[in-house]
């Protein structure tokens, strides 16, 4: 019975060292993920800034074919939204609050079954030779959450990967002829 209380006990103060880490952890992330694009900015910013162009580079959209997607009657202007339901992906919503042609896209993402909210930016820059680097940045807050804190530890080892993926996608379509 000692043995038992002793594991117990253990369990407990490991339980609440980890809540109180969680507490002073960091309480914002950012991920942010570059490729040099061999196209104009004129190419690519039309499947950045179109909410429904990024279900054809998106990795997201890869994952789970069967995701649905709503989209608001415009797509390519500040107010313009998208929302996806998916048992793989989440579920959630993009809404676009920046969009400057040729430059820089923003947007709002809420994911709804996970109560967070994250703000990503896509930029656009000259590069040597007539290319474009693309620049995808994710931040957000945490919270007082201890969890998300936790969580917010490997953000960019968990959304990192898919930012490389979708811009290798992105850098493929608009440098092919039919981009």
């Amino acid at each position: 019975m000692k043995l038992l209380i002793r594991i117990f006990g253990g369990l407990v103060a490991l339980w609440v060292a980890l809540l109180l880490v969680g507490l002073v952890l960091p309480g914002h992330y950012r991920v942010e993920r570059s490729a040099l694009v061999s196209a104009a900015p004129d190419r690519i910013f039309p499947l950045v800034s179109d909410v429904r162009a990024w279900s054809r580079w998106g990795v997201w959209f890869e994952r789970d074919p069967a995701m649905k997607i709503s989209y608001s009657p415009v797509t390519n202007e500040v107010g313009s939204w998208s929302s996806w339901t998916s048992k793989s992906q989440g579920d959630g919503k993009m809404t676009v609050s920046l969009s400057r042609p040729n430059e820089a896209f923003e947007y709002r993402m809420d994911f709804s079954d996970m109560g967070m909210v994250a703000l990503g930016t896509m930029g656009l820059s000259p590069a040597p030779g007539g290319a474009t680097r693309v620049t995808m940045v994710m931040e957000g807050d945490l919270g007082r959450s201890p969890v998300n804190r936790w969580f917010g530890l490997f953000m960019d080892r968990l959304i990192g990967p898919d930012f490389e993926a979708g811009l290798a996608n992105l850098k493929r379509l608009a440098e092919s002829a039919k981009g």
